[in-house]
């Protein structure tokens, strides 16, 4: 009996006949086998049963090693290697149980079967008519019948692909391929058939993956690895395609295609490697000049033009530059207008720019495509308080800053509007009291905006003087009347200019 979730039970399942396995009794006067070959076949049968293969298939390599003429040993080996996966190597030893028992119908029709799954439709069918004229038992019989039909309708299937494929109706010759490989998923050339349809379809991922399987199923196939290598290009993932022209290269050294490709792509590859390098090191307008380079050197694959705008967009955002990371992100998103990386670039752009609605606009755009971006979501908190604070006092426009201000072009601001409007320089006393208030904002921005802590809570949509944003309530110690100022000499933060001003 099998035992039920063994590993020749589930093999039984797929192919009835393999339990003949099982029930197959030792013939030791027409194999010629010894004990030693006896004792390996039957604790290999019990490892096999046990689901032991490595240790089985041991046992089966010794046996064939001890009796080559022995049929039953590499009629075992071959079911362990079925149950692990190895259709080519339990293909020749099923092709030699037949060459030595010519009537072992079990052998011929599991041979059969993996022909059929080879594509090999004339050699399957050659089997499973042999097996018909050669006494089978009632489910062999059942069996073989049932694969010559099957194979039948496959011939059918691949003279209509072929004909589809040759008058270009690719999407019909893939509906053919589609049923054909159901049976015969072991067929690298109608795989490779079908990749070339994907392609011509547009479908490249789809025809990476035929010819990936391909590449497994046909040994040394370098047009296989060298196709994959070259969509995966086309595609803008440098790093698979040259690690694929790699296996090419590493199967023929000196093949043409592959070594011209893999030159290519190991230079596209340094560069962008290096421009990342770059851009981690903070030297953005290097990383910018990189990226260039990649574009001068793949004008023809727009999905590099494409990625290299998208890291040249960062760069220019996180190099405060807004205009150009404006201008570039633009051009990303107008071929791209989900793509959450320009839109959170742009986004911080426009921020700079203190354009918030529209910081606010792409940060929403942005999460809707991936509303787990935490960046994204502080970035958008950012743009609302900053709207809400543009609406409130503004210390950049007091000063007529730019939000990316160096400290020096702040003080440089600050004295000029102090000078313009001390209220010492009016004598009308509605201008003065227009003056003293204008002061006064001109030099809590200078305080604020001067001040790297009072400064990054502002730019955080946080006003330091504001005692309705501090958390807690309470009084402000940095709100000043006009008195509180009078004698203050706004040039007196180290510069060579002193001025003395009186009050009335």
């Amino acid at each position: 009996m099998v035992a039920p979730g063994s590993v020749t039970s589930r093999l039984g399942s797929v192919f009835p006949f393999l339990l003949v396995l099982v029930d197959l009794q030792y013939e030791g006067a027409e194999c010629g086998v010894n004990a030693d070959v006896e004792k390996h076949l039957e604790l290999g049968k019990k490892l096999l049963a046990a689901g032991q293969l490595a240790d089985a298939l041991s046992q089966f390599h010794a046996a064939v090693d001890g009796d080559p003429d022995n049929y039953i040993a590499y009629y075992r080996r071959a079911t362990v290697f079925l149950a692990m996966g190895k259709s080519k190597a339990a293909l020749p030893d099923l092709t030699k149980v037949i060459e030595l028992k010519m009537d072992f119908t079990a052998a011929r029709l599991q041979r059969g079967h993996l022909l059929l799954k080879q594509g090999k439709l004339d050699e399957a069918e050659d089997d499973f008519k042999k097996v018909l004229k050669s006494n089978p038992s009632e489910n062999e019989e059942k069996e073989a019948q049932s694969q010559l039909v099957k194979s039948d309708e496959m011939q059918r299937l691949r003279s209509q692909a072929l004909d589809a494929f040759e008058s270009s109706d690719f999407p019909a010759a893939i509906t053919f391929l589609d049923k054909i490989l159901e049976v015969c998923v072991w067929d690298a050339e109608l795989r490779e058939l079908r990749a070339e349809c994907f392609i011509k379809e547009g479908e490249p991922r789809k025809a990476i993956s035929d010819l990936k399987a391909s590449s497994k199923l046909k040994n040394d196939n370098t047009e296989a690895f060298y196709k994959i290598s070259t969509l995966y290009y086309e595609l803008g993932d440098h790093e698979l395609s040259l690690s694929e022209v790699r296996e090419c290269l590493k199967l023929d050294q000196d093949h043409k295609r592959c070594f011209a490709h893999y030159k290519q792509v190991k230079k596209l590859n340094k560069l962008i490697e290096s421009a990342e390098e770059l851009i981690k090191d903070g030297r953005y307008a290097d990383a910018i000049s990189k990226y260039e380079s990649v574009m001068k050197t793949e004008p023809g694959v727009p999905e590099y033009t494409v990625r290299s705008k998208e890291r040249i967009c960062h760069c220019f955002s996180k190099d405060e530059k807004p205009v150009e990371a404006i201008r570039v992100c633009s051009e990303v998103l107008q071929v791209e207008p989900d793509n959450v990386n320009a839109l959170k670039d742009r986004a911080e752009a426009y921020l700079i720019e203190e354009m918030y609605d529209e910081a606010i606009q792409d940060y929403e755009t942005a999460q809707e495509h991936n509303e787990n971006d935490q960046q994204i979501r502080e970035g958008l908190e950012k743009a609302q308080r900053l709207l809400k604070q543009s609406q409130r006092r503004d210390y950049y426009k007091i000063l007529g800053v730019k939000r990316n201000a160096k400290k020096q072009e702040i003080i440089k601001a600050y004295r000029k509007l102090a000078l313009q409007w001390h209220p010492d320089n009016f004598q009308n006393e509605e201008e003065k009291k227009k003056a003293e208030k204008k002061f006064i904002d001109i030099a809590a921005a200078k305080e604020v905006l001067s001040d790297p802590e009072m400064r990054k809570k502002f730019d955080d949509g946080e006003d330091p003087l504001d005692a309705e944003s501090q958390q807690g309530g309470g009084g402000n110690p940095f709100h000043r009347s006009w008195n509180s100022w009078q004698g203050f000499n706004p040039f007196s933060s180290g510069g060579p200019f002193r001025f003395k001003f009186h009050f009335n």
